[in-house]
């Protein structure tokens, strides 16, 4: 079949374009920098003529409130309505597990608002929201960072590596229209203090995590032990990477 992945050339994008073509699928990889803006709607009616599926794995950017709300919003309205006119039968967006837990974060309220267009709209649909990835657990550190320390809630997490992310969304690209929400998570729970913690240890950072449940993730949310895990109200797929294993592997060069 004909698909076409918007945010083509980002981090998932590419490893899902690559899947789906090597199962010998025709995919367009589709972006600003490809020549398919879902903003201005420059190349989307082209691209997405004769497809069957979209995937949408775009991300804003910019989170300043205000710009990550217009970004979703007029992306998915402009993408929701160039592909009722092209006749896609499926439209899959990759979101967040726990987003409507998380509405403190203009970024989240801006994911919720995507979610609802989605859900509102007629077009037979599949949300696929994932937990955090692996690969961003420097990035929480590092917001986290106040000279050599690093304060961090103890709340559970189940975390993801993006390998998995992007096999899964090719499962749910070449299946049915769910028309409901999908969580995706790593096999295994871990508190988000000593998620950082492993990582450090692996990696030889020398900075001290410091356990404050006071703390905001991401500098801007307060989470708990069931903000950022799968809330067992909906399917859920659990992938088989662990994040120990994936550390042992990657520690030459995260």
């Amino acid at each position: 079949m004909k698909i076409v992945v918007i945010g083509g050339s980002g981090f998932i994008g590419k490893k899902l374009v690559n899947n789906l073509r090597q199962l010998g699928h025709e995919v367009v990889a589709a972006s600003p920098s490809l020549g398919v803006n879902t903003i201005t709607g420059e190349g989307l009616a082209e691209a997405l003529s004769g497809a069957q599926v979209v995937v949408d794995v775009t991300n804003a950017p910019s989170w300043e409130d205000q710009a990550v709300l217009e970004f979703f919003e007029t992306s998915t309205r402009n993408l929701l309505a160039a592909e009722a006119t092209a006749g896609v039968s499926h439209h899959v967006a990759l979101s967040v597990v726990g987003t409507e837990r998380l509405l403190q974060s203009g970024y989240f309220r801006a994911k919720m608002a995507q979610e609802e267009l989605i859900q509102n709209s007629k077009n037979p649909y599949t949300i696929v929201r994932a937990t955090q990835f692996f690969e961003f657990v420097g990035g929480i550190a590092d917001v986290a960072t106040e000279g050599e320390t690093v304060r961090l809630p103890s709340a559970l997490m189940q975390p993801i590596v993006s390998d998995d992310v992007a096999a899964a969304l090719a499962d749910f690209t070449l299946g049915a229209p769910v028309n409901g929400i999908v969580d995706v998570a790593g096999p295994d729970q871990i508190r988000m203090d000593e998620f950082v913690r492993q990582y450090f240890s692996t990696t030889q950072d020398k900075r001290q995590v410091v356990t404050d449940d006071n703390a905001l993730y991401y500098g801007s949310v307060e989470v708990n032990d069931q903000s950022l895990v799968p809330n067992g109200d909906r399917p859920v797929r659990i992938t088989t990477t662990r994040f120990q294993d994936w550390l042992s592997r990657s520690a030459s060069h995260v």
